[in-house]
């Protein structure tokens, strides 16, 4: 059986002794991830684009479908490559949720384009359709849809939306690999779509992502630009008897070391979603309760959607209640944690040219009320128990 190691220690609770700490997240580290790093150590070819980046590539493009899948250093970088990919310029507008990492958002502002920020739905806290739609500009030039805790946006229509507004549709993707909709895997939706394989993701080798490129169009160029501009990737398969720089471009590559270790995660990828997806629905089933009470809302995964499971959150009905409760789980060793702030509110975001739409009144209850719980891999039943004897303590003791 694969094995991880644990990354906390053990926390005093009254007179009931030492128990283990529960944390928020337990990175994989399996055995033949170790055992195929220690092959590509060996090989003596270690930097990116070798044997093992292309199994994985060739794995992600063979299983899910899109045209061309490019390893990464991270869902950052992926999300940079693509906002270069589109030639996005000083002036042009990107509709984007506010409930979302910085690097959604970052990715776009680095190219001098302008963040236009619109609200998310309240049940699955993807990006609201028709908020987009109000959003369009002559300036627009994409929409990125954030696929949240591994549930996919309503991408049908968010592509009718954009497609008849003549605007690429970037999928944000950190959060779902091995999801679907309507039985198409998210990520190949989009003309681009960003991966994280970061240790907190379902899937991991440390820091990690991915580009996929569902446009044809847009392939020759994306292998020019992950080889820092140049045509190496050309030469390499003996079409140029020489590379030179090209194009625009980075080093958006990932060491083979860290394909290696990734490999075999991906191979087992729907193991791992099953496990989770036991334990999200074990959470799911258990505070059915307390959501009936109306002290809490629970995650919301549409008819037509296979979520990644990659969170399972609750939302508080009163805000208030967030910040205690979380304090009172850490008091019990437990580590659960809020989640994104409103990035159209950050200091940041003041100072550089923007637009929202309207006040964001979802984002911001939402960022004021969402608290996280522990999610991983080898999470016991007997450690989710103690997450909910404590939660339904909480609101016993008022």
């Amino acid at each position: 059986m694969p094995t991880t190691k644990p990354v906390i220690d053990t926390v005093k609770q009254g007179e009931a002794g030492v128990v283990d700490k529960i944390p928020f997240n337990r990175p994989l580290c399996w055995p033949e991830s170790l055992a195929n790093v220690a092959e590509a150590a060996g090989s003596g070819r270690t930097a990116g684009n070798g044997p093992w980046s292309k199994k994985c590539c060739r794995l992600m493009e063979d299983r899910f479908g899109t045209r061309r899948a490019l390893l990464t250093p991270s869902c950052t970088h992926a999300l940079e490559f693509a906002a270069l990919l589109l030639d996005l310029r000083p002036g042009d507008e990107v509709i984007v949720p506010s409930f979302t990492f910085v690097s959604t958002v970052s990715a776009v502002v680095l190219r001098g384009a302008v963040p236009v920020f619109v609200d998310i739905r309240p049940d699955t806290l993807t990006l609201d359709p028709e908020a987009v739609a109000a959003a369009i500009s002559p300036k627009t030039r994409a929409v990125i849809a954030v696929h949240y805790a591994g549930v996919a946006a309503d991408m049908p229509r968010l592509l009718d939306i954009a497609q008849s507004a003549g605007v690429s549709v970037i999928e944000d993707a950190a959060h779902a690999i091995g999801g679907r909709l309507h039985g198409k895997s998210i990520g190949t939706f989009g003309r681009l779509a960003a991966f994280s394989f970061h240790e907190s993701k379902n899937i991991h080798c440390g820091e990690g992502g991915a580009l996929w490129v569902n446009d044809d169009d847009l392939i020759p160029r994306a292998e020019v630009m992950q080889e820092k501009g140049t045509d190496r990737a050309a030469f390499f398969r003996g079409e140029v008897d020489k590379y030179t720089w090209r194009d625009l471009g980075s080093s958006f590559l990932l060491s083979d070391l860290q394909a290696a270790f990734l490999y075999p995660q991906l191979e087992r990828l729907e193991e791992i979603r099953e496990r989770r997806r036991r334990a999200f629905e074990f959470y799911l089933s258990a505070l059915q309760p307390l959501s009936e009470k109306g002290v809490l809302r629970l995650p919301s995964i549409p008819a037509d959607c296979e979520s990644a499971y990659h969170t399972f959150y609750i939302v508080l009905t009163r805000p208030h209640h967030r910040d205690e409760l979380i304090r009172w789980l850490r008091a019990a060793g437990i580590h659960a944690v809020f989640h994104y702030l409103p990035l159209h509110l950050s200091p940041f975001v003041q100072k550089i040219p923007h637009r929202c739409i309207g006040d964001l009144p979802v984002t911001r209850q939402t960022s004021a009320s969402l608290v996280r719980l522990p999610l991983f891999y080898d999470l016991s039943r007997e450690q989710q128990t103690r997450v909910l004897e404590r939660i339904e303590a909480f609101f016993k003791n008022g």
